[in-house]
């Protein structure tokens, strides 16, 4: 377990009230990091905190809307005069309000599917970064898709944001790896998520899962040791890179 030690390690998640990020919180939690946890949904994020600190371990609770960037660097201010440094952000926050044929969606859901899904996550790594250098280097995982991958089927909008979020990974490690600041990418299959629970109740996603390998979605713990590991000492030589946890539905 010394080889995963966060213990002195401070982690900003975006999109912590649950699923995903409620997860690594807790994973990252449990191996000593001091957690922010975000959302635009302080009290769920409360929530999550308090069941981290029923553990005794360390997690505070933060209002941080990632589609409204102007918001962001009061909370990065925070965390450094409450904590003095910043050593991980994980990107996890994201939205889908349109399910629908690709040539049906409204300008509106296109805009907030962009704002949330990259627009944010850009912005709030450009401002990471140099908290990070400052705190001695860093990491950030952005938890994009296998939609990013290969568009899923009245997810066009979706998937093309998690495209982008990919290649806004691959261009952060370029310029900032030789700068102590890894980026990597987390790209999940089906998982058991908020998210996903349209896709649950779809016979054809339904036929898709039983397709899988492993013949069912993931939960959202099955996500937190790829994440571990792209934080880590562990992966120093790892970056701009897209791990796929999915169930093997890439290899169909």
């Amino acid at each position: 377990m010394a080889r995963f030690d966060f213990t002195g390690k401070v982690a900003l998640i975006a999109g912590a009230s649950r699923g995903i990020g409620e997860a690594i919180a807790h994973g990252l939690a449990e191996h000593g990091a001091t957690v922010i946890c975000t959302s635009r949904k302080l009290e769920a994020c409360e929530k999550v905190t308090d069941d981290i600190r029923a553990k005794g371990l360390q997690a505070f609770a933060k209002t941080l809307h990632l589609g409204e960037i102007d918001t962001h660097q009061a909370v990065l201010d925070e965390i450094m005069s409450e904590h003095g440094r910043l050593d991980y952000l994980v990107n996890n926050g994201a939205t889908n309000p349109y399910m629908g044929p690709a040539h049906k969606a409204e300008e509106w859901a296109f805009d907030k599917t962009f704002g949330v899904n990259v627009k944010g996550p850009y912005f709030l790594s450009s401002k990471c970064v140099p908290l990070m250098q400052k705190s001695g280097g860093g990491a950030i995982v952005n938890v994009a898709s296998i939609d990013g991958l290969n568009p899923g089927i009245f997810r066009v909008i979706y998937g093309m944001t998690k495209s982008a979020v990919i290649n806004m990974t691959k261009g952060f490690a370029i310029e900032y790896s030789n700068q102590g600041v890894r980026v990597n990418a987390l790209l999940p299959g089906f998982t058991d998520t908020k998210l996903a629970s349209a896709l649950k109740e779809n016979p054809m996603a339904q036929q898709l899962i039983q397709a899988l390998p492993i013949k069912r979605m993931a939960q959202p713990d099955e996500m937190v040791g790829a994440v571990l590991y792209m934080l880590s000492d562990e992966s120093s030589y790892f970056t701009g890179q897209s791990m796929v946890v999915d169930g093997g539905r890439t290899l169909l």
